[in-house]
């Protein structure tokens, strides 16, 4: 029976095999171990398979480069709480607003009577000294005049600043920021 295994036989010919097959026990029996051994062989096949491919993906997990975080690089700061009155300086009890190092783009919505413009934007540091500088233009969007500048925060170091505003020409309103 083994030797049929091994071979094709024409449809025509087998018909005499699967009645025999059908009649004999001892030739069925070694038909079933015939298909046990073929299935164990797929069976061996289909999961040495999927031991490589699991390996693979084993092998890019530890290989791949470490995750990166997204960040947002857009701030949005609104600076309406934080106006004051003509002359006065900007309320300090007011906490300082959180912008990250990896900003790339401020949209500050600046306070109520700002004007539109040019606008100098600055971060200074406890003594004043500028830490890093931008220009943008300031356009009334929905009743709220919206600043907008191209900056690039990553050389500031984290800690606490001012944000200083002002148009060409005139002195700085300053703001409280944390960079983190």
């Amino acid at each position: 029976m083994e030797g049929i295994a091994s071979h094709k036989i024409p449809l025509s010919e087998a018909e005499k095999w699967l009645d025999h097959l059908g009649s004999c026990s001892p030739c069925f029996q070694e038909f079933k171990a015939i298909k046990r051994r073929l299935r164990a062989r797929r069976g061996f096949r289909f999961g040495g398979g999927l031991a490589i491919l699991l390996a693979a993906f084993s092998l890019w997990l530890l290989l791949r480069p470490p995750h990166t975080t997204v960040t947002n690089e857009i701030a949005v700061l609104d600076l309406r709480n934080y106006s004051s009155e003509r002359g006065e300086p900007t309320p300090s009890n007011l906490p300082p607003l959180d912008i990250s190092r990896a900003t790339r783009h401020l949209s500050l919505y600046l306070p109520v009577g700002s004007k539109e413009g040019n606008y100098d934007i600055a971060v200074l540091n406890a003594t004043g000294d500028e830490v890093l500088r931008a220009t943008g233009t300031a356009r009334l969007q929905d009743h709220v005049v919206v600043l907008r500048a191209d900056v690039d925060l990553a050389p500031v170091r984290p800690g606490s600043y001012s944000l200083g505003i002002r148009q060409p020409g005139l002195e700085w309103t300053r703001f409280p920021i944390r960079v983190f």
